[in-house]
């Protein structure tokens, strides 16, 4: 499932066409794994996407003069594109032989890749489907505490696993750019703590007007354009004002 987002300005989350649209287009590539006998539960494989994200744009590797450090920085100077793919088996297996990070959830594991070009992509991965990502949870998830991030999911629309998968990442990714160096280090010390959840209607009309990290999808697959998805409530942007 391939997503960009969308935000204000000149920004690589934006709808408008822009100057980094003339730029090459990398992607990041997410791939879940989704055994037939024993799949992942839903909102454990979009927190685990989620931090997966977190988990590689705060490795050393893509930092400074890092390995990964040149694709990292060529895809975050263009749209923002996440494509998220599932495997299983011995095409799990081969996924894991790529350079990348396994993120392990309670049920769902996530393997982010660095950033490839859009029409470049490795053939272990090419190969992978994008469909068949559906995914449910075996019971309600419980409230979210008050000092966790939270990923909210906006209530009226209604996406595939996949793309859910893709839209979380994005916010995660909004809340990073928008904390300090000293937050940063803070969530990663801790594991990157964080729920996805789905707000009510209310709380998510609260949370889109309150100045928080706010990913508008560019409409490529399943929702309109423009369409607002997840919002990042990290504890850290409600107590500091942000410019």
């Amino acid at each position: 499932m391939s997503h960009d987002a969308t935000s204000s300005g000149d920004s690589p989350f934006r709808s408008e066409p822009g100057a980094r649209d003339a730029a090459p287009q990398f992607v990041l590539p997410l791939v879940v794994r989704i055994e037939r006998a024993a799949p992942p539960a839903r909102t454990d494989a979009l927190e685990t996407s989620a931090r997966a994200v977190l988990t590689i744009l705060s490795d050393a590797r893509s930092l400074g003069e890092g390995e990964w450090a040149e694709a990292m920085r060529d895809w975050q100077d263009a749209r923002i594109r996440k494509v998220v793919r599932r495997a299983r088996g011995a095409e799990w297996r081969r996924a894991e032989g790529l350079p990348g990070i396994t993120v392990t959830g309670k049920s769902a594991e996530v393997r982010v890749f660095p950033p490839v070009p859009l029409d470049g992509w490795p053939k272990e991965l090419a190969k992978l489907q994008v469909s068949g990502t559906d995914l449910d949870d075996p019971e309600p998830p419980a409230d979210a505490g008050p000092s966790a991030p939270v990923l909210w999911l906006n209530p009226e629309l209604d996406m595939s696993a996949g793309k859910t998968m893709a839209q979380t990442g994005h916010a995660a990714q909004l809340a990073w750019w928008e904390l300090s160096d000293t937050e940063r280090a803070a969530w990663r010390d801790a594991g990157f703590p964080l729920a996805v959840r789905t707000a009510d209607p209310v709380r998510w009309g609260e949370l889109t007007s309150g100045g928080l990290p706010l990913v508008r999808d560019a409409g490529f697959t399943e929702i309109a354009p423009g369409s607002c998805t997840v919002v990042a409530d990290h504890p850290a942007l409600r107590r500091t004002p942000r410019v």
